[in-house]
């Protein structure tokens, strides 16, 4: 069961609907009852959300009948085995470390982006959560992102990378040194740093770096990727003879698209909690929130929680004494 947070989405909660009712999965939709007609599974009314303008944790604390609070509450009360949300992606983390809460011995969690780069997937963490990070907890990003990839998305003994701005185990910041000397040390299939210029190019599945330069990172290909794109349709449309040959690969182009899309990801995923926890754009499509619910889905089934604690105790990264969490620690 998904508990699905139907509140946030652009397009209203009624995409949300369709987007549960493409994926054909079983899930409790929390939201606005009066607009969750035609809903595939359960529908627990709750109008209150959390709005991008508000702080996170504040929100998460005082609104506990808003439904992000209510769903993540059903995930750590073992009512619902996964949680999707298209609102705030601060309120849901914050949601998710007051109620779902870390896997213990996980200093932070970490948000997850998957990138659709030429022939393979490309997970990039973090995406966000953490601004500032320390050596150790790259270093537990690394085996979480490694778990994911092989865990839900199939690919045997994932190579791993650390962003950095040079190849050289000394390049980069005190903190990605030190992690680049611990990982070095472990059985992870570690290739070591990753330049920015290699980033869509390099030869790793999991790329490894703190929330504030993974998420200029993230903008600055998505907005590259517009950009790109937008000049590719001019040049396409400015002439007869190029409209022409638009048309003729037109057809090979549309797997491609697909390929590079929102659909093909569905959201991001944040690990390190002690449940399953995906996040989509508020932009999201009921084809990209039913993506969303299989990649949620597909988490559960593989058991990756279980997996990412087994693989950070075998490899001696958790901390007996879990660091503060979100917003002041946890409740």
């Amino acid at each position: 069961m998904i508990a699905l947070d139907a509140n946030g989405a652009d397009r209203g909660p009624g995409a949300v609907v369709e987007g549960a009712r493409i994926a054909g999965l079983p899930a409790t939709l929390y939201g606005p009852a009066a607009e969750l007609a035609g809903a595939p599974g359960e529908v627990v009314d709750a109008p209150v959300f959390v709005s991008n303008d508000e702080d996170p944790a504040l929100a998460v604390r005082s609104k506990e009948d808003a439904s992000i609070v209510q769903a993540a509450r059903a995930v750590a009360d073992g009512r619902a085995d996964a949680l999707v949300s298209f609102g705030s992606t601060g309120g849901a983390l914050a949601a998710s470390l007051f109620r779902i809460k870390r896997i213990s011995g996980v200093r932070r969690p970490a948000v997850a982006v998957l990138l659709p780069v030429p022939g393979r997937d490309l997970l990039l963490l973090d995406a966000g959560a953490n601004v500032e990070v320390r050596g150790e907890e790259l270093v537990q990003f690394a085996y979480m992102g490694a778990v994911y990839m092989e865990s839900v998305h199939g690919v045997t003994r994932p190579a791993v990378g650390l962003l950095s701005n040079g190849e050289e185990a000394k390049k980069g910041t005190e903190q990605v040194v030190e992690a680049h000397e611990r990982l070095a040390e472990r059985d992870l299939n570690f290739i070591g740093n990753v330049e920015g210029t290699d980033l869509v190019d390099s030869p790793v599945d999991v790329l490894v770096t703190d929330g504030f330069t993974g998420n200029v990172a993230l903008k600055v290909l998505e907005g590259t990727a517009k950009v790109v794109g937008n000049e590719v349709r001019d040049a396409i449309m400015s002439g007869a003879v190029s409209k022409i040959g638009g048309l003729l690969v037109r057809r090979k182009l549309a797997p491609l698209r697909r390929r590079f899309s929102a659909e093909h990801v569905g959201g991001a995923v944040l690990l390190g909690l002690r449940g399953v926890v995906v996040v989509g754009h508020g932009s999201s499509s009921p084809e990209t929130i039913a993506t969303a619910l299989h990649v949620a889905q597909r988490a559960v089934d593989e058991r990756m929680v279980d997996r990412i604690a087994a693989a950070l105790e075998a490899a001696g990264a958790l901390r007996s004494a879990p660091a503060g969490s979100f917003a002041g620690g946890d409740e």
